[in-house]
């Protein structure tokens, strides 16, 4: 049996959320729109973009800003904001090699600023979006919250770096902090260039794709499943200064993942080929999430499975010009 015993209802508190016009953060955005809650979407807009919140910005407020920035306090204070959802990150991993310290102030040295920001503020909740990639390969199937920590990129130090900061304030500043530790996100308006919609790409022209690593197997949630966890979480006071894995407890290899999406785009013979190029150093080899503390805290469950998730995702970008938000930037 779970129990929930709640912490608050959202409608009509003032909700923050950074990277809110992100693609995670747009989807979490829309659901505390159904919770009626006063959104805030706090974004440096350098991968976020309004496009993703286009039909809903009247009904949200945009601040611009930076987590970086010690400024933030004042903007929280400002519009008396109760509770904050921390999604702001640099999180495309292929980067972190040539940037590594660009990583390390937004993740690690960001979260800071926004745990200062909450604790001075008088926040009354914050729920920090943190990544799988913390635990490294897999050495046991499924992962659970004790799986040990094996960071392989400054992106994957960054967030176990953040986590730590989270558990002090938490723990030693009386802050209330949830952590939900995310295995890999998919879905329509995606911001980067990850491995479904690199694939959705090239299938939309050709039937042949250049890949990496095809042996390489992450365990993928569909985005709108991802953010009802964290409101979920968020919702939760047994939740405060605990981390939450949000996964499937399944896991699918690149070239499974091509081969899924190649049928549903009716590709019938898919010719792929690997690039050196695009091979990650020190890549996390596999990835597969055991949900099980979520689901007995608040019965959360993946509703959307993962064919029916790329089917969205392959339909959404039919229907947007086959062409993703990232690509305006390139």
């Amino acid at each position: 049996m779970f129990f929930i015993s709640g912490f608050v209802n959202l409608e009509n508190k003032n909700v923050l959320v950074t990277g809110g016009a992100g693609f995670i953060g747009s989807s979490l955005v829309r659901i505390l729109l159904e919770e009626k809650a006063n959104v805030f979407v706090f974004d440096n807009f350098s991968t976020g973009s309004l496009k993703l919140l286009q039909e809903i910005e009247d009904r949200v407020k945009i601040i611009q800003g930076d987590v970086r920035s010690s400024d933030i306090g004042n903007i929280f204070s400002k519009n008396s904001v109760d509770v904050v959802f921390h999604l702001a990150a640099e999180p495309y991993i292929p980067s972190c090699y040539d940037r590594p310290k660009d990583f390390f102030e937004t993740n690690a040295n960001g979260t800071l600023n926004v745990l200062l920001a909450a604790k001075d503020s008088g926040v009354k909740r914050l729920l920090y979006f943190s990544s799988s990639e913390v635990y490294g390969s897999a050495q046991k199937n499924p992962m659970d919250e004790t799986h040990p920590f094996y960071p392989l990129s400054t992106y994957a130090v960054s967030k176990l770096s953040a986590e730590r900061l989270c558990f002090t304030f938490s723990h030693e500043h009386g802050l209330d902090v949830v952590i939900q530790r995310q295995f890999n996100v998919f879905g329509p308006r995606e911001t980067h260039p990850y491995i479904i919609p690199e694939i959705i790409s090239q299938l939309s022209s050709s039937s042949e794709l250049s890949l990496g690593n095809l042996e390489s197997s992450r365990d993928f949630t569909f985005v709108e499943d991802a953010v009802r966890a964290s409101v979920a979480l968020m919702k939760e006071d047994k939740a405060v200064g605990e981390v939450f894995n949000c996964g499937t407890k399944k896991s699918y290899t690149v070239k499974e993942i091509a081969q899924i999406i190649g049928k549903l785009m009716g590709k019938k013979n898919i010719l792929i080929k690997t690039e050196k190029k695009r091979f990650r150093p020190m890549d996390v080899q596999k990835l597969v999430g055991d949900y099980s503390k979520l689901y007995n805290l608040t019965g959360w469950v993946p509703k959307v499975s993962f064919e029916d998730g790329l089917q969205k995702t392959i339909q959404w970008h039919a229907e947007n010009n086959h062409k993703w938000p990232f690509e305006d930037r390139i």
